[in-house]
């Protein structure tokens, strides 16, 4: 069988969901026959004429709709803008009619991760934003299970809907373990879940 694809796809504008999404991968690549495929996405300027470089200068790539089609599944995550998903993950996801129109995200797994400042920042409301367009597409959502036992042991970040993370006021905080833990969870799971589906084909 195929090697598998499960696209990790983020914004980050202080590196907290970045280190999320590398924590997603770690959970994806626990699956034999799966690999991760790490992108991000550009900023929105205000100003009309600016131009983000092709390339990013550093981390991964950006995001194309290639990228959407050619993996399994995937994960995906933003910071939190006022309990919603932040304008450059929406602004790539509203460009995608064309795929939404054909059918081709329709049965692919899907999950979802964010990071905020404080415990109360929004989380839950973020996490539900960024699945309502993968369920526009069709797409079948894995949430965190209460049997996981990480989800009853963290003080910080963690919910049902998916991973996240409390970076502090300041942003100083790095990712607990068990934070590490539910986002390796969620890879893992959209892999085992892409596995599963590709073998009943």
């Amino acid at each position: 069988m195929k090697t598998l694809e499960i696209l990790v796809l983020y914004y980050s504008r202080s590196g907290h969901t970045a280190a999320m999404a590398r924590q997603v991968c770690r959970g994806v690549e626990r699956v034999p026959g799966v690999i991760a495929r790490l992108r991000t996405v550009p900023r929105v300027s205000a100003v009309v004429e600016a131009v983000e470089d092709e390339v990013p200068g550093e981390g991964p790539p950006y995001a194309d709709v290639n990228d959407l089609v050619e993996c399994a599944g995937i994960v995906m995550g933003s910071p939190t803008r006022f309990g919603n998903m932040a304008a450059p993950l929406k602004y790539f996801l509203d460009g995608t009619g064309t795929l939404w129109a054909n059918g081709g995200l329709v049965g692919k797994p899907a999950a979802v991760f964010t990071s905020t400042s404080t415990m109360h920042g929004g989380q839950e409301s973020t996490l539900l934003s960024m699945m309502l367009p993968l369920m526009h597409h069709g797409m079948l959502i894995a949430g965190i299970p209460y049997t996981e036992k990480a989800l009853h042991e963290t003080d910080a970040g963690g919910t049902p809907y998916g991973a996240s993370h409390v970076s502090g006021d300041d942003g100083d905080k790095t990712l607990t373990p068990m934070e590490k833990a539910l986002c390796q969870l969620i890879g893992q799971r959209v892999a085992e879940t892409a596995l599963q589906l590709e073998r009943g084909k």
